[in-house]
């Protein structure tokens, strides 16, 4: 029952006055019961010297001993009581429990070490003149130092054992409870890591669905592009030329099966288990130079790794075929490049000469591929469309070209820049550091 008016704890835990739990009641009621009866035991004998009335003595240590229930909440009132008392020889107890609990409490080591003197002192001459006064010991020659000794092994008896207890009792709950609050911290930390790992795997999956949207992008984008030019020219050719529309229609289908073999390698990583190794694709059809070529051309590769530099002659062919005036320039000693370094570079080509197909059809586009030391530039620049145009060639542009082109670049810390030109073309502009690890690595 709660008579204390205090709100009890949280789950309908015990609690009655200072104490929270039932056992440490019990105790300190017990404690009193004993101190109590200490305190009468010692009195009776203190009232039979002194010829003081036995009863008074006796409330007198009733009272003085129950102060021991409120030593939790009232040490420093329990060893005053024990002082105050110590002249009638009671208290001992009283002593001894209320210089522990005090010792065990926030108090100053200086309070506790100033009531421990005092108490120390008190019972010493308390004791002191209880042997001088001992009928029994005054018959016996006593040498001069036996009774300051009992009396002070008494009072160090009496005082010392409470004293340091109470201090090692106390550190060692300040040594649990910091450990709590570590183990608390550790657990809001742990809880803080696991948040910011979630966070980081819903970050991981996002760019994962870009990145997978960009290549699917890349692979169907450009080729689709080309299928409906191509398609389109068929259209236009085939009642003057059907041996153009023939070829024209012979490119669709080699683009068809290559736009496939690509999309199906993309699936087939998408699916592949983490422990099983991916199969090879089957190569692609290789694309055929354009009627009257003399450009030495070679089909881009299509492994899942990503497609090479190497395979530029064979991306610009295929515009050539589907009619675009396309120059390519190449600067400075052409050499081995890390594998992104090589598939970015090829994909901003790739992306840029489709817009050209998508929103420049019949303009001129110039290709510059700059070797530098520690990174690989690339421009891709077109003039404004003459108006010569196939009809029926209009393809749809959902915005997100120039938006992955950006986002590979920036993804291996190169610059990106896209915008008009002043004569009405577009240009394109990617610079990408060379990512090779070194040898040793």
């Amino acid at each position: 029952m709660n008579t204390s008016g205090e709100e009890a704890p949280a789950g309908g835990g015990y609690r009655l006055w200072w104490w929270t739990r039932r056992r440490s009641a019990a105790l300190d009621i017990g404690l009193a019961v004993v101190s109590a009866a200490e305190c009468v035991a010692q009195g009776l004998g203190f009232a039979e010297r002194t010829g003081l009335p036995p009863a008074l003595i006796v409330l007198l240590g009733v009272l003085a001993g129950s102060t021991v229930v409120v030593r939790r909440k009232r040490p420093l009132t329990v060893i005053l009581v024990a002082l105050a008392i110590l002249p009638t020889t009671m208290g001992d107890v009283l002593a001894v429990v209320g210089l522990y609990t005090l010792a065990t409490s926030e108090a100053s080591r200086r309070l506790v070490g100033a009531l421990a003197a005092t108490e120390a002192v008190g019972s010493f001459l308390v004791t002191h003149l209880l042997l001088e006064r001992d009928p029994g010991l005054e018959a016996q020659p006593m040498p001069a130092w036996f009774r300051p000794l009992v009396a002070g092994i008494f009072a160090v008896v009496l005082v010392a054992p409470p004293v340091l207890l109470g201090m090692y009792v106390r550190a060692r709950r300040r040594l649990v409870e910091s450990l709590r609050d570590r183990a608390g911290g550790l657990e809001r930390e742990l809880a803080l890591l696991a948040e910011r790992a979630e966070e980081r795997a819903e970050w991981a999956r996002g760019e994962e669905r870009r990145r997978i949207a960009r290549e699917m992008h890349d692979v169907v984008a450009h080729r689709v592009s080309l299928m409906v030019v191509h398609a389109a020219a068929v259209a236009a050719v085939a009642p003057k030329d059907p041996e153009q529309a023939a070829r024209n229609a012979t490119l669709i289908g080699d683009m068809g099966r290559q736009a496939l073999t690509e999309l199906r390698t993309m699936l087939g990583v998408l699916r592949a288990a983490d422990k099983v190794p991916l199969a090879a694709p089957a190569p692609a059809a290789p694309f055929p130079p354009p009627v009257g070529s003399t450009a030495a051309s070679a089909p881009p590769r299509h492994d899942p790794a990503g497609p090479a530099l190497d395979g530029l002659g064979a991306l610009i062919d295929q515009s050539r075929a589907a009619g675009m005036a396309v120059d390519l320039a190449v600067e400075g000693e052409p050499r081995g490049y890390a594998e992104p370094v090589e598939s970015t570079a090829y994909r901003v080509v790739q992306e840029a000469l489709t817009n050209v197909h998508k929103h420049a059809a019949g303009a001129v586009a110039r290709v510059r591929l700059a070797h530098r030391e520690g990174e690989v530039a690339v421009l891709v620049q077109n003039d404004a469309p003459a108006g010569g145009a196939v009809p029926g060639a209009r393809l749809p542009s959902g915005g997100n070209g120039l938006v992955g082109m950006r986002e590979r670049v920036m993804a291996l810390g190169g610059g990106f820049v896209s915008g008009p030109t002043d004569g009405g073309g577009f240009r394109v502009s990617a610079v990408i550091p060379d990512r090779r690890e070194p040898s040793g690595a």
